[in-house]
């Protein structure tokens, strides 16, 4: 084993997989934890007793104890941080720190979801809203759901800046044309403008297909310190910044709705980097709605408040959720781990389906993997590279 020392360490990806994802009915979340635990591992090359670090949540009642047990691990760091779907950026950004300061020397990151299987199974139901405790008791009694809360931002971008409803629409149809080519995706048939116009409409302004898909399935991400990587299986890719940030959970609290707390998380994770938005290769996004992937795009920084639209109609700009995202490939509760995964193997040369190149034929240097979290009431964004 390295020795630790007090020396801030450079800390990689070394290991990436997913689950069985999809339509997933006879496996459990613990099952599809470990699944995505050893393939990670195995991707990795490394053994399994230099796992010392586990960040988990969304599982059981004491997540990253819970799953730590059912994969025989007795990790000395742990995570449990829960902020919604940019929970595992952020969790990256912790494991990171904890790496580079010498407190672990490797962190599996896992996560595992039936969130459709359930529904099928009558196991659960759908959930239209997060509880009615504490702040958000002021917003439920008027039928406030998930949903709306995105939907009212979404209108409020069109006020204020013009964007449109076909703008919105090309995200989901530019989501399936990349889950067209990526084996792994859940849906693949095309769609277009107007198929995403004319479906039933869920919240205005958002029909079916603005909406991400429910679906079952995990992955997992293992982080380690330099001394590990001459003995990984794999070229790492390096963790070169990271940012965090939370904004609000009361709507009467955000100050705009037009601005999402990937504002901050971009910023501060660009900038420890030390590279600019515009030398990015490949952007992962998380996409509950397709009015997230247009915010976002101009919270980090890849074009200017209220041009996602036009910005996004540009094809030869930054490729964006390469994989088909949550609107088309996978989404089985909290997508941030996915992100991860997905800007790792871009960044590799081992995409499933579409794999990005530079101008030149290249592999991709600089990736971006940004989650967001309840109702845009968190962010986090890690900035990945080659070198």
């Amino acid at each position: 084993m390295p020795t630790l020392t007090r020396d801030r360490r450079r800390v990689a990806v070394v290991g990436i997989a997913h689950s069985d994802c999809g339509r997933v009915d006879e496996a459990t979340p613990y099952a599809l934890h470990a699944q995505a635990a050893r393939r990670a591992l195995a991707d990795s090359g490394l053994d399994r007793s230099v796992i010392d670090g586990l960040a988990s949540a969304g599982l059981g009642t004491l997540a990253p104890v819970e799953v730590a047990e059912y994969l025989g691990l007795r990790p000395r760091w742990v995570d449990s941080t829960g902020v919604g779907g940019a929970t595992w950026e952020v969790m990256a950004a912790h494991a990171a720190d904890a790496v580079a300061a010498g407190h672990a020397n490797a962190v599996l990151l896992v996560y595992g979801s039936t969130a459709r299987a359930d529904i099928k199974a009558r196991r659960r139901t759908g959930n239209l809203s997060f509880g009615s405790r504490g702040p958000l008791q002021f917003e439920v009694p008027y039928g406030h759901s998930l949903i709306a809360k995105y939907a009212m931002a979404a209108r409020r971008h069109m006020h204020e800046y013009g964007t449109t409803l076909e703008q919105l629409a090309e995200v989901a149809v530019r989501a399936r044309a990349h889950a067209a080519l990526n084996p792994e995706a859940m849906f693949r048939d095309p769609i277009t403008v107007d198929d995403v116009l004319g479906g039933p409409m869920i919240a205005d302004p958002f029909t079916r297909l603005h909406c991400c898909i429910r679906s079952d399935g995990g992955c997992a991400v293992l982080l380690a310190a330099e001394e590990y990587v001459p003995d990984t299986a794999k070229a790492p890719v390096w963790i070169l910044g990271t940012g965090e940030h939370v904004s609000h959970t009361t709507m009467s609290e955000w100050e705009d709705f037009t601005v999402s707390p990937a504002a901050v998380s971009g910023r501060l994770a660009f900038a420890r980097a030390g590279v600019r938005p515009a030398e990015v290769d490949v952007a992962e996004i998380y996409d509950a709605f397709t009015y997230m992937t247009l915010v976002t795009l101009e919270d980090l920084g890849f074009c200017a408040k209220g041009e996602g639209g036009a910005f996004f109609a540009e094809k030869d700009r930054v490729a964006v959720n390469t994989d088909g995202g949550g609107l088309s490939a996978c989404h089985p509760g909290m997508r941030g781990l996915f992100l991860l995964v997905e800007a790792v193997r871009q960044l590799r040369g081992e995409a499933p389906g579409l794999q990005v190149r530079r101008p030149d034929g290249s592999l991709p240097e600089l990736a971006v993997a940004s989650g967001t979290g309840g109702w845009f009431c968190s962010s986090g964004t890690v900035v990945l590279g080659r070198g």
